[in-house]
């Protein structure tokens, strides 16, 4: 199962009053786990930046004036997603700001559907608790001491952590499929590895084994080692 954990920054709040998305960052994750593959982009918005957005993401005019305009990344961003769910933190700022920019280039919109939103997510299993990003990653012990200023790519890698916390921890498929083996469900919790057919050569050598056998014989007839 293929998922994208993606997230903006923007200059402002609306885009229908003139915000304009300024940065895209996204990471993969397949059943669960991250690839490594990630896609991010910095976006000239065509427009001066907000002192209140530069102060949250320190990405000026000056910046962005020489990067590719949202026409020309386009369908680079639709190839990358894809079909994959898209966890994002707040998934209607984005959705909202992701779809009037595809709109205004007449590329086809992401359905409200593909989103998985963190924050309802977080609402739903701490109700009435702080549900931010930073918030969550103090309650999961995760490090952002590196989130100084915000950044599309480095959020999507923290919430890809947050995510697989508030699914259940960050390996919730680790568990063996037993019906893969041909067992039933509750056959599950006998299952033991089975033995390699070759086993795996000593790595001691034989100073270190002769000092071992000098250090058995010391203890006398009831060391562990010399039991059958």
């Amino acid at each position: 199962m293929r998922e994208i954990v993606l997230d903006t920054e923007t200059t402002g709040f609306d885009p229908q009053s003139g915000d304009r998305i300024v940065e895209i960052g996204a990471v993969e994750l397949n059943n669960h786990v991250a690839t490594g593959r990630t896609y991010h982009q910095y976006i000239n918005p065509e427009r001066a930046m907000p002192q209140e957005a530069f102060e949250v993401h320190g990405l000026g005019d000056d910046f962005l004036r020489d990067k590719p305009k949202f026409a020309e990344i386009g369908q680079a961003f639709l190839d990358f997603v894809g079909e994959s769910k898209l966890v994002i933190h707040n998934a209607a700022f984005d959705m909202k700001f992701l779809n009037a920019e595809l709109g205004w280039i007449q590329l086809p919109q992401l359905p409200w559907e593909q989103a998985i939103d963190t924050l309802a997510i977080a609402r739903k299993r701490f109700p009435g608790s702080p549900a931010s990003l930073d918030a969550l990653c103090r309650r999961f012990n995760i490090d952002n001491s590196s989130r100084t200023l915000h950044g599309a790519l480095l959020d999507s890698e923290i919430l890809a952590e947050v995510y697989l916390e508030l699914i259940g921890g960050r390996q919730p498929d680790f568990a063996l499929s037993t019906s893969a083996r041909g067992r039933s469900e509750t056959a599950g919790t006998d299952w033991r590895p089975a033995p390699r057919p070759t086993p795996l050569p000593s790595l001691l050598t034989d100073d270190e084994r002769a000092a071992h056998k000098a250090i058995v014989a010391k203890l006398g007839d009831q060391a562990l080692w010399t039991r059958a």
